[in-house]
């Protein structure tokens, strides 16, 4: 209450109505060390309604974590560490951000599976290296939204006995009493997904609590859903029970009169030592971390090879040997010189280098087939394989959203990379989970294919025109969209290297050609634009990208042969591109040269670099049902066409 108050905005009715379910599992059950937030073999705790974050922000208080009584006090204040919902990185003892309903719940999924399969691959008989729950809190809210279906079915269907959901029944919403559009049969509906499902706890009843935990710790093959009744703003004299207390202040009179009627005397901010010493995890947390440690250091004695990739992978660093191996891949890849579609290129890049790269778990959404995500020795995750093979390979079916959040789940959980794919227009349907990577800047790999009209015959459905613009407007994502195997490669490299964000890797279906590089063209791949062919005191710059820079280079050759020299740059990752200093990009596009730009996408963002007076050839607006050649033509993406773009922009 008083740090909404102090900061005049929020929602104290969640953890007024949640704080019973909070002491039963913090102070019971819950396995942590404050004192180290990343200790491995933790518990994983997920508050996916995190509009309720000053619930988890006084538990990380009270239990001792490094986030003080100022902190609480700034509570939504510019540069605290008690943001409006819970961020990850900010805050010690957070797990993920949540805010966006049903996200978090999806989080814990892919947590859980990181537990089970981690699990599987470590253990040995006598040596629970990985042995933790992952618990939720959740909301009406995350249960309307139609991700907790995606992902809580697909939790049910793999077993992940060590996922329990405390779901807060308190039938209220910001608009009031949710009975008026929310009259599922929640707990029904969790049973068909194949949870085990505890059904009218008192939420309000710490032992009642307490016992259904304990019932659920003791499922092994599914995960559980509490279901606590419980009533939202509860002591708040005026504001129990009512929407007035979801998502605003409860007002200077209501907090004295809720601290009068729960018999809290003390000031603001204020907290009897006693309270400190009864909620401290400091030292019990101690205690869980150093048996940990003594289990950690047998199992390296006695399975020393596996317990040095466990240590690698949960520190997130690089086998040894990646450099070496990421050189071939480039310099075999371009050896090869293969005329091939990127997302069979996307293919061959996996499989070179997912061998060196247990940590990386593949997966689609029902497209295996078509993105080429899979590799061979892939083995695919499957309910009855999964506490004992375990698995590198999801089949998420059509869950395209909770694939993207499982996902960040994973990389999250730790110990794990994740990538996975679907055709690029369904890109919208993950979008969400896509921007929460990038805000949480962690590593997660999203594969994309059939990216433009190329794909041809399924028409402007699947033909995606504005999607690869608009993933190149999320901060902090890297996209790529790759012209050959070699950018692939490159691609495929960069975003494995990567350890401050997810990265987009478009694909085209059809076939595109090689190119023919120097070293040091090759090279420059990762700076995410670079000159492929140059001339001597070129006229134009021609600016190309994806399925889309072979035009650039054959009107290149038309050009020439008319007596006009031109520069043909790739730019397979504007985002990288963006990041050099503004020396190398001034060398790659020459101020004062007119500039042409080409891809088989909306042009928005093009001009960025062609400037007001160059020419960015695109397509603004959808695509037709036809074979791929037949639209490339009809709309105009041909080098003919690339040609007499350059010939209005030469002075």
């Amino acid at each position: 209450m008083d740090a909404v108050q102090a900061a005049n905005s929020g929602h104290p009715g969640m953890p007024m109505g949640m704080a019973e379910i909070a002491v039963a599992l913090w102070q019971r059950h819950l396995r942590h060390n404050p004192a180290n937030p990343a200790w491995p073999d933790r518990d994983r705790f997920v508050l996916s309604n995190g509009h309720g974050s000053m619930l988890l922000y006084s538990l990380l208080h009270l239990t001792g974590y490094d986030l003080p009584m100022a902190e609480l006090r700034n509570f939504r204040k510019l540069h605290s560490k008690t943001p409006g919902h819970p961020e990850y990185g900010m805050t010690p003892g957070v797990e993920t951000t949540t805010g966006p309903l049903g996200q978090g719940i999806a989080n814990a999924v892919g947590m859980a599976l990181a537990e089970k399969l981690l699990a599987a691959e470590y253990n040995r008989p006598g040596f629970d290296l990985v042995n933790h729950f992952t618990y939720c809190f959740v909301g009406d809210g995350c249960l309307m939204e139609g991700i907790s279906h995606e992902a809580c079915s697909l939790a049910g269907t793999l077993a992940l006995g060590k996922l329990i959901a405390l779901y807060d029944d308190n039938g209220i919403s910001i608009d009031g009493q949710v009975a008026g559009w929310f009259a599922d049969d929640t707990p029904k509906r969790f049973e068909a997904y194949g949870w085990q499902v505890i059904r009218n706890v008192d939420g309000h009843d710490v032992d009642a609590v307490d016992a259904a935990i304990k019932k659920a710790k003791r499922e092994k093959t599914r995960p559980t859903l509490i279901c606590c009744k419980t009533v939202i703003g509860k002591g708040s004299p005026k504001r129990a029970g009512t929407s007035k207390a979801h998502g605003e202040a409860l007002g200077v009179d209501e907090v004295a009169a809720t601290r009068a009627a729960i018999g809290w005397s003390h000031a603001p901010f204020e907290i009897p030592q006693a309270v400190y010493d009864g909620w401290s995890a400091k030292a019990n947390g101690a205690k869980l971390e150093k048996k940990w440690q003594r289990v950690a250091r047998a199992y390296a004695k006695a399975h020393p090879a596996e317990a040095e990739v466990f240590k690698r992978r949960v520190a997130g660093a690089l086998p040894a040997g990646w450099p070496a191996a990421a050189a071939a891949l480039m310099e075999q890849t371009n050896a090869k010189a293969e005329t091939l579609a990127t997302r069979k290129a996307s293919q061959n890049a996996i499989t070179a280098l997912a061998p060196l790269l247990p940590e990386m778990v593949g997966g689609s959404a029902d497209l295996a087939g078509s993105v080429f995500t899979n590799w061979p020795g892939a083995v695919v995750v499957t309910p009855g394989s999964i506490n004992t093979a375990g698995g590198n390979f999801i089949n998420y079916g059509v869950r395209e959203f909770a694939m993207a959040a499982i996902g960040n789940g994973l990389t999250l959980h730790g110990a794990f990379l994740p990538q996975a794919g679907t055709f690029l227009t369904f890109a919208d349907y993950s979008r969400n989970a896509l921007r929460m990577a990038a805000l949480m800047k962690i590593r997660n790999i999203f594969v994309f294919t059939h990216d433009s009209i190329g794909l041809g015959e399924d028409g402007p459905t699947h033909q995606s025109v504005e999607h690869a613009a608009s993933l190149r407007l999320i901060p902090g994502m890297d996209v790529w969209r790759p012209c050959d195997t070699v950018e692939t490669a490159a691609a495929w490299i960069a975003a494995v290297e990567r350890r401050d964000g997810p990265s987009c890797l478009l694909f085209t279906r059809q076939n595109v050609p090689f190119q023919q590089r120097d070293a040091a063209a090759i090279d420059n791949i990762r700076r995410g634009g670079y000159v492929l062919s140059d001339a001597s005191a070129p006229r134009a710059v021609i600016i190309g990208t994806g399925s889309e820079l072979q035009l650039a280079m054959a009107a290149k050759e038309k050009l020439a042969a008319e007596g006009i020299a031109v520069r043909v740059v790739s730019m397979p990752s504007t985002s990288l591109f963006d990041r050099q200093d503004a020396a190398y990009r001034d060398a790659v596009l020459p101020r004062g040269v007119p500039r042409v730009s080409v891809e088989a996408g909306v042009t928005e963002g093009w001009h960025k670099y062609v400037g007001l007076d160059g020419v960015a050839i695109g397509l603004d607006r959808f695509g037709e049902s036809a074979p791929g050649g037949e639209l490339f033509k009809y709309f105009g993406f041909t080098p003919e066409k690339v040609v007499s773009a350059v010939k209005s922009v030469i002075k």
